[in-house]
């Protein structure tokens, strides 16, 4: 029996793509380039299934050009905001995705936003960079301390419940917002706020952990943005538009917060050059599940599904 035609969208771990091989007729992509829709369509004639990353984008129209052929989308990312779920549920298409496994690579880059945006990191390694440290005084760059503090966390998921995990040792009192009250024992005293608006106000450091949706396209703009206590701390390590970058500007430009902590944008690459400017920023070029190990797992999680479907079976993480 012929092997099923996979096609893998960007340059995985080598365990991937030698698992891959292994088990599919397999279209790598060595040269690790970006295919626009119209290639992703014109490829999609020769494969059975495709496992792409979220830098390839399924949108309504790519969905209804699609070829017949193609029967999986096993994604190499937990979000999906690149693909359009209706439009390929109505082609018949599976989706899936690979939560659990970069959860705590992801807290840990959580928590480096916020120690890195706390005590002035971006500032302090380009003074020590380019030379200019040339002074110190019990005056110098004083930042401010996480331990003890009030962390709101926005999305108590797989990867929120890993960022409360991963902050236990600093004595942080917990808030977190979520579209459901968690149960009791995985509540574990965390502090529950039915709304946003309602966390904001009420905690110092202020994490985003929810997915990208329509409803939370934007969730951090001007006006929610304001109800955040003077002086307080937002990191973001999940989608970039979840952030109204102009508002965000603004408010670390008047001191309204103390700093931010990013790893996503909503331009993705680049970033945006008007935050780059601001010393109160520590940024990241989206690597929050970027390890060795985590990229291994992503990788097989998605070859789970794949194996599952192709053998008559639901796979593990089947979203439509």
């Amino acid at each position: 029996m012929a092997k099923p035609t996979l096609w893998i969208t960007r340059k995985l771990s080598d365990a991937t793509e030698q698992r891959a091989a292994r088990d599919y007729d397999v279209i790598l992509n060595p040269e690790d380039r970006v295919y626009s829709g119209d290639e992703i369509v014109a490829m999609s004639g020769r494969i059975d299934a495709i496992l792409p990353c979220h830098s390839e984008i399924f949108s309504r129209d790519v969905a209804a050009r699609l070829s017949d052929r193609v029967k999986i989308i096993a994604n190499h990312s937990v979000g999906v905001d690149h693909c359009d779920l209706a439009a390929l549920k109505a082609r018949g298409i599976v989706v899936t995705n690979t939560p659990d496994v970069l959860s705590d690579a992801t807290a840990e880059i959580a928590l480096l936003l916020m120690l890195g945006a706390a005590r002035r990191a971006s500032e302090g390694d380009r003074l020590v960079r380019t030379g200019q440290w040339t002074s110190w005084s019990p005056s110098f760059m004083v930042g401010r301390q996480s331990t003890g503090k009030k962390l709101g966390i926005v999305g108590m998921g797989r990867v929120g419940l890993a960022v409360r995990k991963i902050v236990t040792g600093l004595g942080m009192e917990i808030h977190y917002s979520n579209r459901r009250r968690l149960p009791a024992e995985t509540e574990d005293g965390s502090i529950y706020h039915d709304t946003v608006e309602d966390l904001l106000g009420a905690v110092d450091i202020v994490s985003l952990n929810c997915p990208s949706t329509p409803e939370t396209l934007n969730l951090m703009d001007a006006r929610r943005i304001g109800l955040m206590k003077p002086g307080a701390i937002l990191v973001n390590t999940a989608r970039g538009n979840l952030i109204d970058e102009a508002a965000l500007i603004d408010a670390l430009k008047r001191g309204h917060l103390f700093a931010a902590g990013l790893d996503v944008f909503k331009t993705e690459p680049g970033g945006n050059p008007d935050l780059a400017k601001l010393d109160n920023v520590f940024l990241l070029p989206h690597i929050g599940s970027a390890t060795r190990e985590t990229r291994n797992a992503m990788g097989f999680r998605a070859l789970d599904n794949l194996d599952a479907f192709f053998a008559g079976q639901t796979p593990r993480d089947r979203l439509v």
